[in-house]
């Protein structure tokens, strides 16, 4: 993942003056048999990075470990508490602002992150300084300009859209025999009580077979197109 992780000097920064910086937060989950550990971080840092080139801004290395609790009965998967998530995301929106860099764009990988809508909800009482991206409008425009073919709501965890995006963008990160991973729990009702071992017995719902590198790119255009008006609010400011 070497390819994803910014290796910007201090000079460089300097040079270029951002002032937004844009943070991908991942987590450390079970993705099935045939997805690393690191999937949700692989796809944050992707997108992330895309999105600095694109508006050349300063770029952050991730956070890998975060709120995935629900996966907590399966091998490998490793949580930190909410409480310790947002502290260490506020701590470096502090530390940007301190060193003259307002504005923060928080590139959310995993979908229990929910603390993160509190983070940013905090700090923009002042003003919009700290967006929150991908929302699930952005999401919902990547998945119809992709073509993709499984369901929003069915296609929860290392489905199409995960698995499309690493084949786009780190292919060597998806391994043989995901194409038969194929699993669907469209209800979830007690999701955060009972976890995910309630819904899937191989770590996956949603239908990985459907992904393709086309599709993973399209996303990725979709999603960079997208981040611009959440980086016009930060302007406006």
């Amino acid at each position: 993942m070497d390819d994803l992780i910014t290796q910007a000097t201090s000079e460089d920064e300097r040079r270029k003056g951002p002032t937004v910086a844009v943070l991908p937060v991942g987590s450390f989950e079970q993705h099935g048999a045939h997805l690393p550990l690191t999937t949700d971080t692989a796809i944050a840092c992707m997108i992330a990075k895309r999105i600095a080139d694109d508006y050349g801004l300063f770029l952050l290395p991730p956070i890998t470990m975060s709120c995935s609790h629900e996966h907590a009965g399966m091998a490998g998967t490793v949580s930190i508490s909410a409480a310790t998530l947002y502290a260490v995301v506020n701590d470096i929106w502090r530390s940007l602002k301190a060193s003259g860099v307002p504005g923060l764009l928080i590139v959310n990988g995993h979908g229990g992150n929910y603390v993160l809508s509190n983070v940013v909800q905090e700090a923009n009482v002042g003003g919009p300084r700290v967006a929150l991206f991908p929302v699930s409008e952005d999401r919902a425009r990547a998945r119809r300009e992709a073509g993709l073919e499984s369901s929003g709501p069915g296609d929860m965890h290392g489905g199409e859209f995960e698995v499309s995006l690493l084949l786009h963008g780190a292919p060597y990160l998806v391994h043989e025999g995901i194409e038969q991973d194929d699993h669907s729990a469209l209800s979830r009702p007690h999701l955060l009580t009972l976890g995910m071992t309630r819904y899937t017995t191989n770590g996956i719902i949603g239908q990985p077979s459907l992904a393709t590198a086309a599709k993973g790119k399209a996303l990725l255009d979709s999603l960079s197109q997208s981040a611009r008006a959440h980086l016009s609010v930060l302007a406006d400011e």
